[in-house]
């Protein structure tokens, strides 16, 4: 169980070696991107949609519409300032020595894309551990679940950007800022479909918390 100020990205698959990454999550913004497309036709007069006067009108009002998958980013702090010090804490004597190097390999890893070995097990295609010519490797993307809070989104890892802001004397980084971009795999898998689901039960209680109210208020 994690703990309630952190957060997990986790690997959905076979990977050797398994790819898990904790940290602190309290970010100051996250920038959520949700956009579409809607086809309204070229009929004249439309002026971007099609009339309508009562709600049970309102499907024929466009032609159709494209949803674009949500993205986002975050920035997080990467620190082994606490594990250093404190001799008592998982991983220690690996801090001490190697910092966060460690975490900024497994995001690395995590951006990379893979290939399938025997027994569905994924490696970094990079090693060439398959076809040695690029264009007939079936690369892939990791699957990635984002785990903070109540949410569990299933992503795909998109950017990585690391600034790296305190080193330790053998120039590994032991403090960095990391900004993660991230695309949400939508469709039939169950991590996004409990995501829907708490989704609209938010908005069932933000209409029982009083936008019923401004609703009657309206008209």
């Amino acid at each position: 169980m994690l703990n309630a100020n952190k957060g997990a990205l986790v690997e959905y698959g076979l990977t050797v070696p398994p790819l898990l990454l904790e940290f602190e999550f309290n970010p100051q913004t996250i920038s959520r991107t949700r956009s579409v497309s809607i086809m309204t036709g070229n009929a004249p007069g439309t002026r971007g949609g099609y009339d309508f006067a009562f709600p049970w009108e309102t499907s024929r009002v466009a032609q159709g519409v494209t949803v674009d998958p949500e993205e986002f980013s975050l920035d997080i702090l990467l620190s082994a300032t606490e594990r250093m010090a404190d001799p008592n804490l998982p991983g220690h004597s690996i801090a001490q020595e190697f910092g966060i190097e460690p975490e900024l390999d497994t995001l690395r890893s995590m951006v990379e894309p893979k290939i399938q070995g025997p027994g569905g097990v994924q490696v970094l295609a990079g090693m060439g551990l398959e076809s040695s010519k690029a264009f007939s490797r079936d690369e892939h993307p990791s699957v990635l679940l984002l785990v903070w809070g109540e949410h569990i989104l299933p992503v795909f890892l998109k950017s990585v950007q690391v600034d790296e802001i305190a080193h330790l004397p053998n120039l590994k980084p032991y403090q960095a800022k990391v900004n993660l971009g991230f695309q949400v795999i939508e469709g039939n898998n169950p991590f996004y479909q409990v995501e829907k689901v708490r989704q609209s039960v938010g908005a069932a209680l933000n209409f029982a918390s009083g936008a019923s109210n401004a609703l009657s208020n309206l008209f």
